[in-house]
């Protein structure tokens, strides 16, 4: 990870009227790893994405990707995006559509076969490059959507959950795509709401809140940066805490979430300190329906930093 960035934003902002979507983000990522975007809806996740790919332009800021802004050409020939959506002609064969869209790509008519049959080799498609799109299940189509992004053999490429809706099965296979192009010294950054995902892909993670990059880092060093050796506690209250429990529970480490009841905390000095804490809670009037604790993760990150839990 020593290498010269391969993008680089600098205090991006972006207003859709009254509603400020990015306000001064900035993130740096290189070839050859996967980066992931990870925030509360509304964090500015895809409008992050999308001004990446020069499909929004910026208020204020920049952004320089391999030098360049996003909207220059000769950029957007170095950038793959792909979107959440299946961005493909179901009655068409899978060969057709990948002829097509790499035209579109801008690929001479002389280049487009060799990148065709190069895409459905890696994505594990080419028996199938016959077949109309609409009769290949949801993991197939989702390969074919990817390819259909790296036709041009980006530098970076750009995904917007890329594995929404599908089983874990097929997931798997979207996530051995996605290490194979990063293997071959792409770039990929990618939103998910999927912590398990994000744990399984990232090389880094980057967690948004407000329209700001609040941290960006491998998840063991997020982990001791915001935690060291403290451990997490999850108190879960049987109702919604009163005013002056709020106060208590603030002055006492713990962290509101978008649950009323849970609360996120830590616990310093080891678990001997529990029993303690949950007297202390009992003197102040909670009313508790769990108290437990758990080692730091990436949930614990994307809570501290966002004060919200990850979406299900």
């Amino acid at each position: 990870m020593a290498s010269e960035p391969l993008l680089v934003v600098r205090g991006a902002l972006r207003r859709f009227g009254d509603r400020t979507a990015l306000a001064g983000a900035d993130l740096t990522a290189r070839k050859g790893e996967v980066l992931v975007l990870l925030g509360p809806n509304g964090a500015g996740k895809t409008t992050l994405l999308r001004a990446l790919a020069g499909r929004v332009h910026l208020d204020e800021g920049q952004i320089r990707i391999g030098g360049g802004a996003p909207d220059d050409p000769g950029v957007r020939r170095r950038v793959g995006f792909v979107p959440q959506s299946i961005a493909l002609w179901g009655r068409l064969p899978v060969r057709t559509n990948l002829e097509i869209l790499g035209r579109l790509a801008g690929l001479a008519r002389h280049d487009v076969a060799a990148a065709v049959a190069d895409a459905l080799a890696w994505s594990g498609l080419a028996d199938r490059a016959g077949e109309p799109v609409e009769t290949l299940s949801g993991g197939m189509q989702r390969r074919i959507n990817i390819a259909a992004g790296t036709l041009h053999r980006p530098d970076l490429l750009l995904l917007d959950e890329p594995t929404v809706g599908l089983d874990p099965v097929a997931r798997q296979s979207v996530h051995r795509v996605l290490e194979g192009l990063r293997d071959r010294g792409m770039g990929l950054i990618l939103t998910t709401h999927d912590l398990v995902e994000a744990e399984a892909l990232a090389d880094r993670v980057a967690v948004l809140a407000g329209g700001v990059v609040r941290a960006a880092d491998t998840i063991p060093i997020l982990v001791g940066r915001l935690f060291g050796s403290d451990q997490e506690v999850l108190l879960m209250l049987a109702s919604e805490p009163a005013p002056d429990l709020r106060d208590f529970l603030r002055t006492t480490l713990f962290s509101p979430t978008n649950e009323p009841r849970l609360w996120v905390g830590r616990l310093r000095g080891g678990l001997e300190q529990l029993p303690g804490l949950r007297g202390q809670l009992i003197d102040a009037g909670a009313d508790i329906d769990e108290l437990r604790v758990r080692q730091p993760g990436l949930h614990g990150v994307f809570v501290e930093l966002t004060g919200t839990v990850p979406n299900a």
